[in-house]
């Protein structure tokens, strides 16, 4: 979805426009600064998104633990698949839900973390609908009307997190423009860089080439002859 890629999209924009010009765009941050704060408005309004939330996850638990799968007459197939359905809801709604919940109210307007909660309720609506059409046909009055009732406050809670999720997402597309406004402003004020200049000096003197290095032959010298002795005077 187009909307989990708006945080990244606001940097790529900036960086592919104009690297060193949206660095003077961007207010300068300490490093281990705080984050501009949410404004009230937004985390009041999930705040109470969150706490009809868990009220109905509390509702929906405390139903689920109502149902009797195992009178239901139908086939054995669907009873087990009706019952993993059942068990895979429980473990969502204490396991998987609030890790997520809490991971938003960390972060309230963060869109990714806002669609990851609503992809979840999207998942829980419709195995928690094909529970309750099961119970409808199969099962008590009591647990079909239960079970509606669950599944009509996540279908409720599900929009609520669709518009503030689109909301969201149209703030991000102004930061955008705004961002691209502040570049191309600042990319008209920044002069284009100097070319530079090359320059060939023809009066130069030419350096002398190296000489080349001569290396004496080598002289054989004979071997110096032995005269013979003289032979010693004969006696008389």
């Amino acid at each position: 979805m187009n909307q989990r890629l708006l945080p990244i999209a606001l940097l790529l924009a900036c960086l592919a426009i104009a690297p060193r010009i949206c660095a003077q765009a961007a207010p300068a941050t300490k490093p281990g600064a705080a984050p501009a704060p949410v404004p009230y408005a937004s985390v009041n309004e999930l705040n109470g998104l969150l706490a009809q939330l868990d009220q109905a996850a509390q509702a929906t638990q405390g139903d689920l633990a109502k149902l009797r799968v195992e009178k239901w007459k139908m086939d054995n197939a669907y009873k087990r698949q009706t019952a993993g359905n059942v068990e895979s809801i429980r473990r969502n709604l204490q396991s998987a839900l609030p890790e997520i919940t809490s991971g938003l109210r960390n972060s309230p307007e963060d869109l990714a973390a806002t669609f990851k909660l609503y992809r979840n309720l999207d998942a829980l609506y419709d195995v928690l609908g094909s529970v309750a059409e099961s119970a409808g046909a199969f099962g008590s009055k009591d647990e079909f009307q239960s079970l509606s009732n669950d599944l009509n406050s996540f279908e409720r809670i599900r929009r609520a997190f669709a518009d503030r999720m689109e909301n969201l997402a149209t703030s991000k597309e102004n930061e955008i423009g705004s961002l691209r406004t502040q570049v191309k402003t600042l990319q008209a004020q920044v002069p284009p860089p100097a070319p530079k200049k090359i320059v060939v000096d023809d009066d130069e003197p030419k350096k002398p080439a190296p000489k080349k290095k001569t290396t004496p032959k080598k002289t054989t010298t004979p071997p110096a002859t032995t005269q013979p002795a003289s032979a010693p005077p004969s006696q008389p």
